[in-house]
């Protein structure tokens, strides 16, 4: 069994920074592909950002240049660091990775969600 555990989030005021982290545990063999999505009140769920092996990162248009992924691959370990929040980036975060417990057994999974409010 695989889980995923997300911590950090919070109230920050615009300009801000915050730094969300998402811990893999259970039975891994290889994790893939490992990203970051949001999801406002009433807005369907959107991807802020992916990074793949070796350590390529894509990033979506509205947070390229403020948000950054990195890995931690001794830990099953990604953070998110986000600075220069704007209220605009108020959603509840979630991290996904694609793990696979075995060489053929590979699925997605989801971290249980953050909320981030940026707020003055």
């Amino acid at each position: 069994q695989v889980q995923l555990v997300q911590s950090g989030g919070g109230l920050v005021q615009p300009g801000g920074s915050l730094r969300l982290s998402c811990a893999a545990s259970g039975t891994i063999f290889s994790i893939n592909t490992r990203g970051w999505y949001r999801q406002a009140p009433g807005n369907e769920r959107e991807l802020v950002g992916l990074i793949t092996s070796p350590d390529t990162t894509k990033y979506a248009e509205a947070v390229k240049g403020r948000f950054t992924i990195s890995r931690d691959n001794a830990k099953n370990t990604v953070h998110l660091q986000l600075n220069g929040l704007k209220p605009e980036d108020t959603a509840v975060y979630y991290c996904y990775a694609y793990i696979g417990s075995s060489r053929s057994n590979f699925y997605g999974y989801w971290g249980q969600g953050t909320q981030v409010t940026v707020s003055s």
